[in-house]
Order: C-alpha cells, then sequence, then structure tokens
C-alpha cells in the first residue's frame, strides 16, 4: 500500500472509525467528511466547530498552517492516503484540542517536529522515511497512546527518545528495511507491537527475539525465510530470558517445515501463552531426521523444562507447496502437544490423530477442513474436551458423529454445523455422551427424523437451515432443553412444548407458518421469548388470538416488528402484525351471530313500522296491478278488438255517488281532450230507447265497465242490472272487462241475497279501493287510466249512441 497509490482506486468509505487504542471522549460531535473527493488542498469552509474531520483517499501534496488555524475544537484529522512529501508539525500548532492524528500512506520522508500537548493518536506509517522519524518533542507527548512509524533502518539510538512513553501501541512499518542493529526493540515501552516486514526479503528473525522482549503482545506480517534451516540461529538462552511475549501472532508466513519447527520450539520454552499462525504457506520436505531430533534435544537439554506455558495454538488458512507428504508426521506433532486449545482452520486437513495418552486438550476448533466420520473413531483420551468446533468439513451420518462423542466425558459444546450430516430412522441408535448441552447442528439436511438421534441433556440445541416440516409425535423428550433455534426450515405451525418442558426460547424464524396456533402458550409456559418473523403470515381472527396473548403472556416476541408482516390475504399483505386489527365482533361468531339477529330483528320491525304508517301494502298492490294491465295491455293486439268498440269505458255507479263521479272519476280519465272516450248514462243513453237497451249497448261499445261500488250501489236497482249485463259479457267474451271501484265499504250482511252475482265478483276479483288519503290518488288514477288507455279501432263518438 504505498503512497502514491491513485485516488481512483480508493474505496470511497467514510473512515470515522477510532481505532481500539485511542480513547476519545467527545460529545455533541461536528464531523466533516471529503474523503475520496480528488481534492488537491485543504479546502477552505470548513465550519469551524468540526471536531472530526477526514480529508482521507484525496491528492493533497501539502498542509499550511492556514489550513488548520480556522478550526480551533478539531479533535480528530484524517490525512491518510494522500501524496504528502514533507511536513511541519507548526501546521497545527493552534489546534490545541487534537488527540487524533492520521498521517499514513502518504510519501513524507521529511518532517518537522512540535510539541502537541493532547495529542494521543499518531500514526506515520506506510512513509517513506529513511530514519525513524522520531524527534525530542515525542519524548514530551505523554499522552500519546498509539505510535505509527515507518523507515528503511533502525539504529539502538532511535527509541531512546521516547523510551520512557507508556505506550499502548506501537506499529512499524519497515516496507524497505535494509539495515537493522539488534537490540533496538527492547528499548520501546509498550503493551502491543506490530511490525510489517518486506514481502521481498528473507526475515531477520532477530526482530522476532527483539520483539518477544518488547512487548506482551507482538504481531509479525510477511515472514519469509528460503535460506537454508542450517543458517537459522536460535536466540542466544540470556536474550530467552528476558522474553515477555504472552501472545505472539504471525502473519503471512511462508517458511519451510524444518524452520516450523524451530519456530513451534522457541515458542514452546518461552512465555507465550497464545502462539496464532494466520496464512500460513509451507514447504520443504516433511520428516524427522536426524539433525532435526538433535537440535531439538539440544534446546531442551538447554532449558531444563519439560513443559511448556503454551496454552493457545491457532493455525488459520494454512497451504502447503507439495503435492505428496507424510501427513501423519503432521498430524503427530500436534496430537502431542499438551496445550488446553488448539485451532486449525481452512488448512484442507482430511483427518486427525487421536493422541496416544490423556491428553490436557479442552479446545478444538478444525472448522473448514476435509474431516470426515472417521475422525477420533473410539478415542478415549480426549477427556478434557470440552469444546469442538467442527463447521464446514465432509460428516454425512450424524450417528457416527455422536459415537464419536461417546468417550468425550467431559464435552458441552459440539458445532458441527454447515456439513453434509443426514439421518435416516433404520440407521443404529445415537449414543451421544451425557455431558453435551450446546449442539449445533444448524445448515446440513437433517429431517424430521433428527428428533430421535438428539442427545438427552441438552440445553441449547441448533437446528436452523435444514429440511424440518413437522415435529414427530414419538420422540425423544429434552427435558432440559431451554433454546431451540428451528429457523429456516419447513415448519407450517409452531412446535408446542409437550416434549421441552424447559423451553425459554425459541427461534422458528422464516418458516411457512401462516397462523400459529394460540395453544402454544398454554403448552409453553417457560418460554420467555419467541422469534417468529419472516413468516408468511395469514392476518387472520386467529392470528390475533395468538397476537393478543403473546402480549398478555410473559413471552414477548423477539425481533424487529418489520419481520412480523402479512402476507395473506391480499387486502392485508404488507401490514406489519402490530397494525393489525379486527373487531371483536368479526373474530366472535357467536357475538356475530346474536348481532346479526338483533339488527335483523330490529330491520323487520322497522320495515313492518314503516309499512303500516305509509300504506306500502296498498302502494305495492296498486303497483302489481299496474304492473299485470300494462303486461296484459303490450300483449294484446289491436287486432283482438272488436271492430265495433267505441269507449273505453262504461260508468255504472249510483245515483247517490255521481257527485264523487262528476267531480273526480270523469275529471281525471278523461284529462286529456279525447284520450279517453267514458260512456255515462246522463250523456251517451240515447233517447226513445229503454234504459235496459241502453246499458246492453254502451256495455258492448265500451272497452271496459267500471263499476263504482258503495253501500247506495247496493241499493240501486239499475245497477244490479248494468252489473249483471257486464258480468254476462265477461263470460261469454271470456275477457277481462270488467273492473270494480270500491268507493266506500260495503258489508258483506248488507248486500242482499239476490245480488249473489256482486258477492261472487268482490269475492273472486281484484278491485281497487279509493284511498281517502289525497297522497295516494295520483297512483289510484294512474293505475285505473292503465287500465282502459288502449287505441280503439274506430274513434270514439261523442254523441250520443
Amino acid at each position: 500500500m504505498g503512497s502514491s497509490k491513485s485516488v481512483s482506486q480508493c474505496t470511497c468509505v467514510f473512515l470515522f472509525t477510532l481505532w481500539n487504542n485511542v480513547e476519545l471522549s467527545i460529545e455533541n460531535k461536528f464531523t466533516a467528511n471529503y474523503s475520496c473527493s480528488f481534492l488537491t488542498n485543504v479546502p477552505k469552509g470548513i465550519p469551524m466547530q468540526t471536531k472530526v474531520l477526514d480529508l482521507s483517499q484525496n491528492n493533497i501534496y501539502a498542509v499550511h498552517i492556514s489550513d488548520f488555524s480556522p478550526l480551533p475544537e478539531l479533535q480528530v484529522l484524517n490525512l491518510s492516503h494522500n501524496l504528502i512529501s514533507k511536513l511541519d508539525f507548526s501546521a497545527f500548532k493552534f489546534n490545541n484540542d487534537l488527540q487524533y492524528l492520521d498521517l499514513s500512506h502518504n510519501n513524507m520522508s521529511i518532517i518537522k517536529c512540535q510539541f502537541m500537548e493532547e495529542l494521543r493518536h499518531l500514526d506515520l506509517s506506510f512513509n517513506k522515511f529513511n530514519a525513524l522519524p522520531i524527534c525530542q518533542e515525542l519524548g514530551i507527548m505523554f499522552q500519546l497512546k498509539y505510535l505509527g512509524l515507518s523507515g528503511t533502518m533502525i539504529r539502538r539510538s532511535d527509541f531512546r527518545a521516547i523510551a520512557h512513553l507508556q505506550l499502548n501501541t506501537v506499529f512499524l512499518t519497515l516496507e524497505d528495511l535494509t539495515d537493522y542493529d539488534s537490540g533496538s526493540l527492547p528499548d520501546l515501552s509498550t503493551r502491543n507491537l506490530h511490525i510489517v516486514f518486506p514481502t521481498n526479503k528473507d526475515f531477520n528473525f532477530s526482530l522476532l527475539y527483539d520483539g518477544m522482549s518488547t512487548s506482551e503482545k507482538l504481531e509479525f506480517f510477511n515472514i519469509k525465510y528460503d535460506l537454508s534451516y542450517k543458517d537459522f540461529q536460535f536466540p542466544p538462552l540470556s536474550l530467552e530470558k528476558e522474553f515477555k511475549t504472552s501472545n505472539l501472532i504471525l502473519n503471512n508466513v511462508d517458511l519451510s517445515w524444518t524452520i516450523i519447527l524451530r519456530i513451534f520450539m522457541i515458542v514452546w520454552y518461552s512465555h507465550v501463552e497464545s502462539f496464532t499462525v494466520k496464512n500460513l504457506t509451507f514447504g520443504g520436505e516433511i520428516r524427522l531426521n536426524k539433525p532435526d531430533i538433535s537440535s531439538i534435544l539440544k534446546y531442551q537439554e538447554q532449558h531444563f523444562v519439560s513443559e511448556s506455558l503454551i496454552k493457545v495454538v491457532t493455525l488459520e488458512h494454512v497451504r502447503n507447496k507439495l503435492f505428496y507428504f507424510n501427513q501423519e508426521i503432521v498430524y503427530l506433532a500436534f496430537s502431542k502437544m499438551n496445550i488446553e486449545n488448539l485451532t486449525i482452520s481452512d488448512a484442507n486437513m482430511p483427518y486427525m490423530l487421536c493422541p496416544e495418552e490423556s491428553s490436557l486438550f479442552q479446545y478444538f476448533d478444525f472448522s473448514y477442513n476435509d474431516l470426515t466420520d472417521e475422525v477420533f473413531k473410539n478415542c478415549s483420551t480426549l477427556t478434557h474436551l470440552e469444546t469442538f468446533i467442527l463447521p464446514r468439513n465432509k460428516f454425512e451420518k450424524l450417528s457416527k458423529v455422536s459415537s464419536m462423542t461417546s468417550k468425550m466425558i467431559s464435552l458441552k459444546h459440539l458445532d458441527i454445523s454447515r456439513n453434509l450430516l443426514y439421518y435416516n430412522e433404520d440407521e443404529k441408535q445415537c449414543n451421544w455422551t451425557e455431558t453435551l448441552v450446546k449442539l449445533n447442528l444448524s445448515s446440513n439436511k437433517l429431517t424430521d427424523a433428527v428428533f430421535k438421534c438428539l442427545p438427552l441433556h441438552v440445553q441449547i440445541l441448533d437446528l436452523q437451515n435444514n429440511q424440518i416440516s413437522t415435529i414427530p409425535k414419538e420422540i425423544t423428550e429434552l427435558q432440559a432443553l431451554s433454546e431451540l433455534n428451528i429457523a429456516f426450515n419447513r415448519l407450517t405451525d409452531l412446535p408446542g412444548c409437550r416434549h421441552f418442558s424447559a423451553l425459554e426460547f425459541l427461534n422458528i424464524e422464516m418458516n411457512q407458518i401462516l397462523t400459529p396456533s394460540s395453544d402454544f402458550f398454554q403448552s409453553c409456559q417457560n418460554i420467555r421469548e419467541l422469534k417468529a418473523g419472516l413468516n408468511p403470515f395469514k392476518c387472520s381472527c386467529e392470528l390475533q388470538d395468538f397476537i393478543n396473548i403473546a402480549k398478555q403472556g410473559p413471552a414477548r416476541l423477539g425481533g424487529s416488528p418489520e419481520l412480523y408482516v402479512c402476507e395473506y390475504p391480499e387486502g392485508w399483505k404488507g401490514t406489519q402484525l402490530k397494525d393489525f386489527h379486527l373487531s371483536k365482533i368479526a373474530c366472535n361468531t357467536a357475538l356475530l351471530l346474536v348481532t346479526v339477529l338483533i339488527i335483523t330483528v330490529v330491520l323487520v320491525a322497522l320495515v313492518s313500522f314503516l309499512c303500516i304508517y305509509f300504506d306500502a301494502p296498498w302502494y305495492l298492490k296498486m303497483i302489481w296491478q299496474w304492473t299485470q294491465t300494462r303486461r296484459w295491455v303490450w300483449n294484446r293486439h289491436i287486432d283482438e278488438l272488436p271492430s265495433h268498440l267505441q269507449f273505453h269505458a262504461f260508468i255504472s255507479y249510483s245515483e247517490h255517488d255521481s257527485l264523487w263521479v262528476k267531480n273526480d272519476l270523469i275529471p281525471n280519465l278523461e284529462r286529456e281532450e279525447g284520450s279517453i272516450q267514458l260512456c255515462v248514462h246522463e250523456r251517451n243513453f240515447i233517447p226513445g230507447k229503454s234504459i235496459v237497451e241502453n246499458i246492453i249497448n254502451c256495455i258492448e261499445k265500451s272497452y271496459k265497465s267500471i263499476f263504482v261500488l258503495s253501500p247506495n250501489f247496493v241499493q240501486s236497482e239499475w245497477g244490479h242490472y248494468e252489473l249483471y249485463f257486464a258480468h254476462h259479457k265477461l263470460f261469454s267474451e271470456s275477457s277481462n272487462s270488467l273492473i270494480l271501484i270500491l268507493l266506500d265499504p260495503i258489508p258483506q250482511y248488507i248486500i242482499p241475497a239476490r245480488y249473489h252475482k256482486l258477492k261472487a265478483l268482490m269475492a273472486k276479483r281484484t278491485y281497487l279501493e279509493w284511498p281517502k288519503e289525497k297522497n295516494k290518488h295520483g297512483l289510484f288514477w294512474a293505475n285505473l287510466r292503465a287500465a282502459i288507455n288502449i287505441n280503439l279501432p274506430l274513434s270514439a263518438k261523442t254523441n250520443k249512441v
């Protein structure tokens, strides 16, 4: 990462993260971000209240005192990844509160120091200094905790100016190192030392030995050594006594197997408790020949100790340059380590030997390898192993995995996720160790049958991302199970706690649950948290019951509310469950039926009242008669009418009702002149003819005969004759020519016995009742006009017949 790197290649990420070694307490931060802005100079107009300023990933080549003097409250300044070639610290003399200054990844070769009282973090790494940029002013910056330096040479006197400072972290980039004076590093007083060595040079192991005499935590980057192992020198015994490193990390290592063995030997008999090697590439012949054995024995004799202080060994991302080698030597070397924690991750390791004797191993991490079901078969020496991490390997049969653990009498935690595990019911019975309390079987090929192959005393079980669709009824009860993760499966309902009486936490996210059963909370009395988001919920009354019970009970729905969203029905799709509400009446069938019944009764009563009050039956009757009349008229052709018809209707009435006939009936029917022709005896009877002849003549030449019935009509002798003749025409012509108008009610008992035809007609035929209410008159006349209003075949004559 040279400082000449083009800004166009920058990642444009806002570098506001404060490094772990910097302790800043800034209230009401005011930040300004100019990262990746293609700047060549510090921009003007930065707000003077700015406390955090990011100018990284630009093309700034120089800084001046005028650039930052307007920013008296500045506390954090990031100028990394620019083109600055020289720097005068007086550019920050007005920034008295400056605590964090990052000038890494520039082109600086010259700096002029100035005392900065509050500075805690100063990074000058990845620049082009020849000598380390350590000036006298750094020695009086007692607040300084992090110091990043770079240079091409290190002399014994370089660190004396800052030897008295109690630094937390020193970061040295020696990418173009040409010279190193042994014994220089121990002058530093720091807890953490990170050194980047050149990638194109053989590693100087004096730096390693001096670094181990300098800090508690030591990390080296880029360790390569192509020389013969015969040129490798063990550290002098006097120097080893000064070793103080307890945590050693080697990153990006490319060494031969023999050199690796020697480094392990040095570390083994040092004060190192945790040894980590990342990105390891090894080559050379892998064997224990006589020179190797003799050198190792000689080194052991010099230390007068047979046990190591080391407790943790970690190897991550291991690759080899050999096509074929005796892997058993490697496995044997690790299996004989008498340590507590061993991690060999991403090493393409297909096998591992069981220790020959009882070992102190408490923690194994063999993740991202090629281990199979045959590993640690019948292994009885791992009696202290408590945690076993095995994700991303090639385990297949769950029953064999259980047998592997059967003799690990201290095993508590097993992670065998992201493998190829499956279990069939016809396989042999599973045989887990009784001590196992935490089991991770996520991301495998397990189905419902897995519940018949689980450790009895497991407390935390992870089965997410498998192929489980239901939990069988016949399974072994897991009475100690308190946490169950069964997310990303195919379940359609909550599992219940019939088999998990102690369950407190359940994760069932991303399944196929539409409507979770509200009985779940009755079954799971001890549940404290339920994670059920990301399911295709069907928003219904059952779901609302479930939500209400969850709110009222001790259990809570875990996860963000955005994860609980209705999928069905379409009208509720996308609605969060917290916003989904249905009324009580919509979800209570009994209440709904009672409500509907009450509303129906009320509506019926209201309609009945309105019908009675407004005489609705009368209106319906009149409308029905009008409809039937119009239908009959429309269906009858003009050719069917007798050719001798001259009148639309003959009116028969009692003389006592003449006032109503003359003032109401005739004017309303003949309202439009010439539209309706009525035959009335007072104007249409022909003089000289008898009354009977006139009656018969009018009835025969009229389309209809209208009889105005009343108690007066019953007493009229001529009314009876007219009714007789009209009735005779009705039956002789099979027509519907008779219209009865009931002007006043006629009790049956006042109708004389000889008027049997009138009684029969009133009993069988529908008659029109004259309404007393004026608002009904319009419909009455419309109905009557519709019954008689047709086009006569002959022109009506107004003169008497």
